[in-house]
C-alpha cells in the first residue's frame, strides 16, 4: 500500500543518499499516529473522572505528542540534511516514546485510551531506533 508519506519521498527531485526509505517512510508514519494517539489520550484523561490521578499521564502524552510531530517534520526534510541532527531528534523521539508507553501502561487495565497510546509509542519507539541502526 503506498501512503502519502512514501509518494512525498519518491518525489523529491535528489537524491536520498544512504537513508533506508523505507524505514524513513515508517518512523515518519509511527512519529504521525503517535502524536495523534497521545493527544486523543491526553484529551480522554482529561475526562475521566479521576483526572487528577492522571497528571503525569496527560503530560507526558503532550510532550510525546509534540516531540512526534517535530520528529516527522525533521524527518520530512532532506534539503542540507544533518546526520547529528537527525539521530539526536531520534534518540530524544524513541526517548520520550518509551517513558510515555511506559506511562500509558500504568493506566491501561482501567483506562482503554491508555493501552491504545502505550501501543502507539512502543511502535514509534521501535520505529525511530530502527531508523537509527540503519543511519549507521
Amino acid at each position: 500500500m503506498t501512503t502519502a508519506v512514501k509518494e512525498m519521498l519518491d518525489t523529491y527531485p535528489a537524491d536520498l543518499g544512504r537513508v533506508d526509505r523505507e524505514k524513513l517512510a515508517r518512523c515518519i508514519e509511527e512519529c504521525i499516529a503517535c502524536a495523534q494517539a497521545c493527544t486523543a489520550c491526553a484529551d480522554a484523561c482529561m475526562s475521566e473522572e479521576m483526572v487528577n490521578e492522571l497528571t503525569k499521564c496527560i503530560r507526558t502524552n503532550a510532550d510525546c505528542a509534540d516531540i512526534c510531530n517535530a520528529t516527522a517534520s525533521v524527518l520530512s526534510r532532506h534539503t542540507g540534511y544533518d546526520a547529528n541532527v537527525t539521530r539526536a531528534i531520534l534518540q530524544a523521539c524513541a526517548t520520550v516514546c518509551k517513558a510515555c508507553g511506559d506511562e500509558c501502561e500504568r493506566h491501561a487495565g482501567m483506562h482503554e485510551h491508555c493501552r491504545v497510546c502505550a501501543e502507539a509509542c512502543r511502535r514509534c519507539e521501535e520505529a525511530c531506533n530502527d531508523l537509527i541502526t540503519s543511519l549507521g
